[in-house]
């Protein structure tokens, strides 16, 4: 099919990014869903990416074993940052969590051997096909939903509402709340691999407080009441540049301006379960009255 070829050789980033944002979105879900506002996945996308470049371009690694390190580097970092952070809650968790994510910047800007410092890194070899980000996403949304519906998943719907009761009941709040928190950084960790090697070059600005926003956004704007909602969410803020090109100067605003609206008017996002349903019983009530 020869339109189809045309448009893959056009978007077929913009497709594949959506992949890799959507897992991104997904990676904050986890967090949120456990009642954490922790702002540091930009970070471990940007550790998960590093790793996985510096993996395949240094020591000439297959990309499968790429990938395992770009999941495993992250992992251990939030495990080992998560033990003093986690004690924190709300806008502390938050501010801590950014502080992490300026701390790797600069270890990234002043590791230039590895790195490359400031310039990033160039020529990452173009391995990351569709079905590597499709599979991905699918493993992480199927694994997700048993984890939602599993006693896990209780418990962070329980720590979410009220951590002191949660404890009471017999929960461990602390635990369950490193193992959301590691997890969230594993899927931040294969998207910033996934991402390294599709578009050949990455830069530690790349991973600032920008793009960390820009994943809240995409979550919040979604909804954490089901999984559709922070896959909805990365759909919307990755198409919306592309829609608005003239205005992409100001994307940062726009993202910002998308997170109050919903927190204004739609605090459990754009997909609210409850909502949904609320509009399904007023047509179904609407028809029989007709």
């Amino acid at each position: 099919m020869e339109w189809f070829d045309n448009f893959w050789s056009i978007y077929s980033n913009l497709v594949l990014t959506l992949g890799t944002n959507a897992l991104l979105a997904l990676s904050i879900y986890l967090t949120l869903s456990c009642g954490m506002l922790a702002m540091a996945n930009a970070a471990f996308m940007g550790i998960g990416a590093y790793t996985a470049s510096i993996l395949t371009m240094t020591f000439e690694l297959p990309f499968p074993v790429a990938l395992l390190g770009g999941m495993a580097a992250p992992m251990a970092v939030a495990f080992i940052i998560g033990k003093p952070t986690l004690r924190l809650s709300g806008v502390y968790l938050a501010m801590a969590t950014l502080g992490f994510g300026e701390v790797v910047r600069v270890v990234i800007l002043n590791t230039e051997s590895w790195t490359g410092g400031a310039l990033g890194l160039n020529g990452i070899p173009q391995l990351t096909e569709w079905w590597h980000i499709a599979l991905a996403v699918a493993l992480a949304l199927a694994v997700l939903y048993r984890l939602r519906r599993s006693k896990v998943g209780r418990a962070f719907e329980a720590i979410k509402e009220d951590e002191t009761a949660a404890g009471l009941m017999g929960i461990d709040v602390n635990n369950t709340k490193m193992l959301a928190f590691v997890l969230g950084a594993l899927l931040a960790g294969l998207a910033g691999a996934l991402n390294a090697h599709l578009t050949f070059f990455i830069g530690p600005n790349e991973y600032g407080f920008d793009r960390g926003v820009e994943i809240l956004t995409m979550t919040i704007l979604g909804g954490i009441g089901s999984l559709a909602g922070p896959v909805a969410g990365a759909v919307i803020l990755t198409l919306l540049p592309e829609a608005l090109r003239s205005f992409n100067d100001f994307r940062t605003v726009v993202n910002g301006a998308i997170l109050v609206l919903i927190v204004l008017f739609l605090p459990k996002g754009i997909w609210d379960p409850s909502l949904l349903r609320s509009w399904l019983g007023n047509r179904q009530t609407a028809r029989r009255g007709s």
